[in-house]
């Protein structure tokens, strides 16, 4: 049995906003609680580490700011990699009330997950909704 041109357009759209929610929902799991980590921070604590490398004579203490040095760069290299925020924000509001509505997902388990309340009324998905 084929499907229709209407049915694979759903599909289609399911896909879309799926892939949107999946995508902010990872960028709200990789974020931590507390300070947020910038490029700009980082970039003075390795600046920091740096002169701290240069200065120190203690050969495990050098170790221990190497591999301190390895860490924030490689915390560098995620922060450029990860994907902006707020775009995905953006997918979010316009995909999420359609996905909860058809798939029965409430304001609380969004909560849970970690979707700060302005987005979800942003998004149009209230508390009693």
């Amino acid at each position: 049995m084929a499907m229709s041109d209407e049915h694979k357009a759903a599909l289609a759209e399911g896909r879309r906003q799926s892939r949107a929610l999946k995508r902010y929902l990872e960028a709200l799991g990789a974020r931590r609680p507390g300070r947020p980590v910038t490029p700009e921070t980082l970039r003075i604590r390795l600046e920091r580490v740096e002169i701290r490398i240069a200065e120190e004579s203690d050969p495990l203490k050098r170790l221990d700011l190497v591999q301190q040095r390895i860490d924030i760069k490689t915390q560098l290299e995620q922060l450029a990699d990860a994907a902006d925020i707020e775009a995905l924000e953006e997918g979010f509001v316009e995909y999420a009330k359609a996905y909860s509505a058809r798939k029965g997902i409430t304001y609380a388990a969004w909560r849970e997950l970690g979707v700060p309340a302005a987005v979800l009324k942003r998004a149009g998905i209230g508390r009693g909704a």
